[in-house]
């Protein structure tokens, strides 16, 4: 047995801190419950939108990484994520706006 939340109890406490950050948080994509990946969509006014997921980092270390169409064009976002959706059924998409999303979602979503 892993120590690990279960994938869907930890998009919902990301969801739920999200709003209790005054932002907002739909799941765009349902994936495995228990383990599918994670795709966030972090959509902030002013800003290119973006995409994470949990990988490795520079220094070998686990990490929350920017994957995906790095210009911000929304079509391409859209498109690279219905992608991945369309290889991996148990991918959950996750779009929020709030400021620090990344953060809130290290505590969450990417939590060891």
């Amino acid at each position: 047995m892993s120590d690990r939340l279960p994938t869907a109890l930890a998009v919902n406490a990301l969801v739920r801190l999200v709003d209790q950050a005054g932002g907002s948080a739909m799941v765009l994509a349902r994936g495995d419950r228990d383990s599918g990946i994670v795709l966030l969509l972090v959509e902030q006014r002013g800003s290119p939108s973006r995409l994470f997921e949990r990988g490795y980092g520079p220094g070998g270390r686990r990490a929350i990484v920017q994957v995906g169409p790095q210009d911000g064009d929304p079509g391409a976002v859209i498109d690279y994520w219905q992608r991945r959706r369309r290889s991996d059924p148990d991918l959950w998409v996750v779009e929020v706006n709030v400021a620090d999303a990344q953060r809130l979602a290290a505590e969450t979503i990417f939590a060891d």
